[in-house]
């Protein structure tokens, strides 16, 4: 019995991890890959003109393949996202003259560490690309710059910092993961690489999944009964959250059916194991004398555990940069704490109430909100900038070729948590000071 119940798991894992589903879902909705291929004129003979975008037309005695679905080795185009003019020749007719609703494509977020830039494809429904472009939006780097600050300064600092806390260490779980289990991308063909940023790295499991599922649950976690809203309107726009994200790694070729659900699963196991002992994290992070050095030691620590790989990867950047940031925040913390700064508010206030919207306090928090993120996109900059070479020279590295630097691990690992760690302080500490400074707070 046992022996069939395990034949039978791995037999559904090895079916949901098949690339040929996740090309089923593109092309529902509506994701075509491209070849630019040689055809030959019924009547002359003659090949007919490339025509970037055309399907391989069927000849007598062709062999029928899912070829078509993939990405193929389509003209590079050197914007990424959806092309407003078609770039078919003189003698080919274009896309839209073709279907006026179809739209030529390039792979989202070139990665310039890899080089990897992708082919073209085609769009049939724009409105499920914006709406899953956004999804896998929530998942990278920008949106985190946004999204944990504006919930920091305008809305619970106690939530946000807290947040930070289980963001670090579910991606540092879900990295370590894949680096592990070293299980490479679906396919292409017959996956179209809608999206190329994060394709030299592992997939098991989606790490998009993990955090795109760990911080709208922990939110959820966190703010009921600490704010005043109905249990059914937090936990739909948690799922709601979660789905969009999970199945947009589908939709961007990035991960199959399998490695989404187990990321999905994961995170909610690492939730489980946080959820009892987030608030004593916090309270040490704040009140402890040695809680500076045990920060320090520990998200290095696990920084050189993730970056013992034997090849380069984009995992390791990110495993660092939210270690980084979650080192910084939590610096931070200590610092507000001892300071006297940004003190939660007493218990006997709970629950919160959403504050009523007015004119006033809403141009508050946005100015407070654009300052605060111009600050940190400064900061990062800076530090960027003074942190490469800076690293170059201390290891003896040629600096000409930042891409290149950044492969050696004694560039990246200490340059994402020297940059990150310094925006995580800047966003807990430094800005709400220059808040009060300015009397944005």
């Amino acid at each position: 019995m046992a022996k069939a119940a395990v034949k039978t798991f791995v037999q559904m894992c090895n079916y949901l991890q098949e690339p040929r589903h996740v090309a089923r879902f593109q092309n529902f909705c509506g994701v075509e890959g491209t070849f630019p291929d040689k055809r030959i004129q019924p009547d002359s003979g003659r090949p007919e003109p490339d025509c970037p975008g055309l399907r391989r037309r069927a000849q007598p005695g062709a062999q029928s393949s899912d070829e078509s679905m993939g990405n193929g080795d389509a003209a590079a185009s050197p914007v990424n996202g959806m092309q407003g003019e078609s770039t078919a020749g003189p003698d080919c007719p274009s896309a839209a003259e073709l279907e006026p609703d179809r739209t030529r494509a390039k792979p989202l977020r070139r990665n310039s560490l890899t080089g990897d830039m992708g082919q073209e494809f085609l769009i049939h429904n724009k409105f499920l690309f914006y709406l899953f472009t956004f999804g896998t939006e929530l998942g990278n780097e920008m949106f985190f710059i946004i999204f944990f600050p504006f919930l920091f300064w305008n809305i619970d600092a106690l939530v946000s910092r807290r947040l930070i806390v289980v963001w670090a260490w579910n991606l540092f779980v879900g990295q370590s993961t894949k680096d592990l289990v070293r299980w490479s991308r679906p396919a292409s063909p017959p996956v179209v690489k809608v999206e190329v940023f994060y394709n030299s790295e592992y997939s098991m499991p989606s790490t998009h999944a993990m955090t795109g599922t760990a911080i709208p649950f922990c939110v959820f976690m966190l703010t009921y009964g600490r704010w005043q809203y109905p249990f059914l309107f937090g936990f739909c726009v948690a799922l709601s959250w979660s789905v969009l994200v999970c199945v947009s790694r589908v939709y961007m070729g990035m991960h199959s059916v399998l490695e989404v659900i187990t990321g999905f699963l994961y995170s909610l196991l690492v939730l489980a194991f946080f959820q009892p002992i987030l608030e004593k994290i916090d309270h040490y992070y704040m009140t402890d004398h040695y809680a500076p050095l045990m920060i320090i030691v520990s998200h290095v620590s696990l920084g050189l555990v993730a970056f013992s790989l034997d090849s380069w990867s984009t995992s390791r950047g990110d495993t660092a940069q939210a270690l980084g940031t979650g080192a910084g925040a939590a610096l931070g913390t200590h610092v507000n704490y001892q300071l006297g700064l940004l003190l939660d508010p007493p218990l006997s206030s709970l629950p919160l109430a959403l504050p009523a919207v007015s004119m006033g306090p809403v141009l508050r928090s946005l100015v407070r909100f654009l300052i605060g993120v111009a600050v940190l996109l400064l900061t990062r900059m800076a530090m960027k900038a003074v942190t490469v070479p800076f690293l170059c020279r201390l290891f003896g590295l040629p600096s000409d070729d930042v891409r290149r630097a950044r492969q050696h691990m004694r560039v990246e690992l200490p340059y994402r948590y020297i940059v990150y760690s310094v925006v995580g302080f800047s966003c807990v500490s430094f800005v709400p000071v220059l808040f009060k400074a300015v009397n944005l707070a």
